[in-house]
């Protein structure tokens, strides 16, 4: 069982968006695993071997105790039935206390269409009387991370303070070079100073250091008082 599950569209989406909080939720003790929906591939790039490494190497600097790879078609992702079928067996058998899904504005078709997959599996997780996988499983919590494609300005729920974590999620998201360095201008900024800029004023957003925003449909609570401060 899982406490929290990350589902990214793409290879390297989990790193880029909330790998701070995945870093700071393993070093508080808890059971968080990623599922990539798709390859990523074809880039300009990368390859498939090559994105597979890059995702170990991530992985690894990560710490995650479980990641996999649904297979899906990347560029052609689809709420199809086989795919939701796909993502409710792993919500099913992993059983994880919250997910992390894309938030469904985005200009990358993709994302849009793995926000409104995760809704539905999540949904159809809880059916009885089916051939799934597992036992009927409600997935108590899902919070929304926002993608790095279209330039809005996002009203978040809660930002969760990253400020001893951010060289951890750099050097998660340096292992795919194949996206983020390789035929890429040097100059600044680069994608690297975008990701940790947007970090940097999410924590000032927070009076802190670095911060990733996430985003909720229901309240969100909060067992304790301290968890305010």
């Amino acid at each position: 069982m899982l406490d929290l599950l990350v589902v990214a569209t793409h290879p390297d989406d989990a790193e880029i968006s909330v790998g701070g909080t995945i870093v700071k939720a393993i070093a508080e003790g808890l059971q968080v695993g990623v599922l990539d929906l798709t390859s990523g591939e074809p880039t300009p790039h990368g390859t498939d071997e090559l994105r597979k490494k890059e995702t170990a190497a991530a992985t690894k600097i990560l710490g995650v105790h479980w990641r996999d790879n649904l297979g899906l078609p990347n560029r052609k992702l689809e709420d199809t039935l086989e795919a939701r079928r796909a993502l409710t067996n792993v919500f099913r058998t992993q059983r994880p206390r919250m997910i992390l899904a894309p938030w469904p504005e985005d200009a990358h078709p993709d994302h849009v269409r793995a926000s409104q997959l995760c809704d539905d599996a999540r949904f159809w997780s809880k059916l009885s009387r089916t051939d799934l996988e597992g036992d009927p499983y409600w997935p108590p919590q899902m919070l929304y991370y926002f993608s790095v494609h279209l330039r809005i300005h996002p009203k978040p729920s809660v930002v969760i303070d990253i400020s001893d974590f951010i060289d951890q999620k750099m050097a998660a998201i340096e292992c795919f070079e194949s996206q983020v360095k390789i035929g890429r201008d040097p100059s600044f900024p680069t994608p690297l100073d975008d990701v940790r800029d947007r970090a940097r004023y999410w924590g000032w957003s927070i009076h802190s250091a670095y911060g990733e925003p996430l985003l909720s449909r229901e309240e969100i609570r909060i067992s304790s008082v301290k968890g305010l401060f």
